[in-house]
């Protein structure tokens, strides 16, 4: 049984999933991180898998779309999906967006990152060990989602999600709150010189905490705690973020791991949308 210090573990409709309790407890949104527990897929894709890429049937994929969405209380025909290609890029999310990706056609690409204000529109965004990020402000009514693997994490999507909330909707950094979900944690993320390097030009963070030498060029990475530092720099409250205790690579049978799996797996789901 999936357990959490951190996160709250739910089961809907035999869908396990896990939710931000600062986001569950102010109300007014719906949420959700995916586990590989509860869908349709089968092989390396079971049973919760969502990519429309690497070989899953897409008869399944649609299923695990619906099956979901109804498990975190959203409509699966407000899903707009994102693009992503570990750029710093997100979108505002309108109206006329809601279902591309899924039931209409995408008309945008290389977006790493989701914003809305609309009612019933359902972010998504994917994931298979990179750090899943949540958003939500419950005084100007705002949700958004971005996809920080180490690429997009130097080059501060958190940040800029938080920029773009706070200049198209007004949206005060006091008010906002974060998740950060489960992600391969420093205990399997091992990295090179190259990496680090991208991470040492981030000169506010505590290093220390970041990143661990192993030598011969080694390092153990976390993003979960790099994210969270990005996030306080931004203007966040460090009251307001919710950070996962959990590593997809070590739990590689509860989360789709590219890391353990070597490439041989399908991938996860943060969704949110407003209720």
């Amino acid at each position: 049984m999936l357990k959490s210090k951190t996160l709250c573990v739910k089961n809907a409709g035999g869908v396990c999933y896990l939710t931000f309790p600062k986001i569950e407890a102010a109300g007014g949104a719906v949420h959700g991180f995916s586990t590989r527990l509860g869908g349709a897929s089968s092989g390396i894709y079971s049973t919760m898998s969502f990519s429309q890429s690497i070989g899953d049937e897409q008869a399944a994929v649609l299923e695990n779309f619906k099956r979901f969405s109804a498990a975190i209380g959203a409509d699966y025909k407000g899903i707009t999906l994102s693009d992503q290609t570990h750029t710093a890029n997100v979108r505002v999310i309108k109206k006329e967006d809601i279902g591309k990706g899924l039931l209409k056609e995408r008309d945008y690409t290389d977006i790493d990152g989701l914003i809305t204000n609309v009612p019933g529109a359902v972010l998504v965004t994917q994931y298979a060990d990179c750090t899943p990020l949540a958003f939500y402000d419950p005084v100007k009514r705002v949700v958004a989602t971005s996809h920080a693997g180490w690429r997009g994490t130097v080059k501060l999507i958190a940040k800029n999600t938080v920029d773009t909330m706070v200049k198209e909707f007004g949206c005060r950094r006091e008010d906002i709150i974060c998740g950060i979900g489960p992600n391969i944690g420093s205990c399997c993320y091992e990295v090179d010189d190259p990496v680090i390097d991208e991470v040492n030009k981030l000169e506010f963070l505590n290093l220390n905490s970041c990143y661990t030498k192993k030598g011969g060029g080694k390092y153990m990475l976390d993003l979960k705690e790099t994210n969270r530092q990005i996030l306080i720099n931004s203007g966040i409250t460090e009251g307001n973020i919710d950070v996962a205790d959990l590593c997809t690579c070590c739990l590689s049978d509860i989360f789709h791991s590219h890391r353990a799996t070597r490439g041989k797996r399908g991938t996860l789901a943060l969704m949110i949308g407003l209720k």
